[in-house]
């Protein structure tokens, strides 16, 4: 409320008002960010404003680095080649000790460790002063992406700044029988969310979540050590009114995870589904309405598994994994 009085009273100071006119409005535009709507994402289309060329990959890690071969150094050097990698960000939340500097990959970009001040899920999505550009490309430290899938979901964000776009998907359905909201990870052609494990957004959204989002709602993340990509879901959807972007085809995204058997893995945790099961239903109930929207649209890249010669594909290893 008090930022549309503000707006509306201050004409001196008032912000332009294609931050009214346009949805999603003034309110999910904070001036605290910024007051100049071609810093938001949601009006790159109006202002024929062209999406960042680079990105950043953001990796939250907690457990030790072990070794030149674990999963996350494999993740670094792969991200690192991508052409469109301007830096890479470590969010180092693990109980032990920071790994010594030659513990970790030699990169062509610049690798930057971050040890975190709390160790909380929600500190993965603080906005960051090292982030410099828009694209923000969201990472778990055991996702498994080649650079061709990292340079193809980049390209597909650069026409949808304003979503998340990525590769592990669920859903959300209404359980008639209890009256309530129910998560779904059962593999179909059907989603409502894109989970931030390997997923990109623009950086405004880390800004968004850290001030808009009630602090209840954050502690309870930080509580149970879950469900902040749902709340980063719920909150993108929000603004936009619509879905995530789902790119290629990563069933075993959830299988790798739990194949590899790493101590940081949710999957493994039995609490942990129940415990999505409440986040969805809190984050309806704050909001007010469930925000999230169905989808069934998936981008490949060009004849993605046509019965073609692979030397005519641009993504030569993608249908490989």
């Amino acid at each position: 409320m008090y930022i549309i009085i503000h707006d509306r009273v201050d004409s001196h100071v008032s912000r332009n008002r294609l931050l009214w006119n346009s949805l999603p409005g003034g309110l999910y535009a904070l001036p605290q960010y910024s007051t100049d709507p071609a810093q938001f994402p949601f009006y790159y289309a109006i202002l024929g404003k062209s999406p960042s060329q680079q990105f950043t990959a953001v990796i939250h890690m907690v457990t030790p680095l072990q070794s030149q071969i674990s999963p996350v150094v494999r993740l670094i050097i792969a991200v690192a080649k991508s052409k469109f990698c301007a830096q890479i960000v470590v969010l180092w939340n693990g109980d032990q000790p920071l790994p010594p500097r030659n513990k970790w990959p030699s990169t062509s970009v610049p690798l930057t460790v971050i040890e975190g001040q709390t160790k909380t899920m929600s500190c993965r999505f603080s906005p960051h002063d090292v982030i410099l550009t828009d694209a923000v490309l969201s990472l778990d430290e055991d996702s498994v992406l080649s650079t061709n899938e990292v340079d193809f979901a980049f390209l597909v964000w650069q026409s949808f700044p304003e979503r998340i776009v990525g590769y592990p998907a669920r859903s959300h359905y209404w359980d008639s029988s209890r009256s309530r909201w129910g998560y779904t990870s059962k593999w179909t052609n059907d989603y409502s969310m894109v989970l931030t494990g390997a997923a990109f957004y623009h950086r405004y959204y880390h800004y968004l979540f850290t001030h808009y989002v009630p602090a209840s709602l954050l502690t309870m993340v930080d509580h149970m050590a879950n469900c902040e990509d749902i709340l980063m879901n719920f909150l993108v959807s929000a603004v936009t009114k619509q879905p995530p972007i789902k790119v290629t085809q990563k069933k075993q995204y959830k299988e790798t995870m739990m194949s590899q058997g790493s101590k940081s893995s949710r999957w493994a945790d039995p609490d942990h589904f129940a415990q999505r099961q409440t986040c969805m239903n809190a984050f309806s109930h704050w909001l007010g309405f469930m925000p999230l929207v169905h989808s069934q649209m998936r981008l490949d890249p060009v004849l993605f598994r046509d019965q073609v010669s692979i030397l005519r594909k641009k993504y030569r290893d993608i249908e490989k994994l």
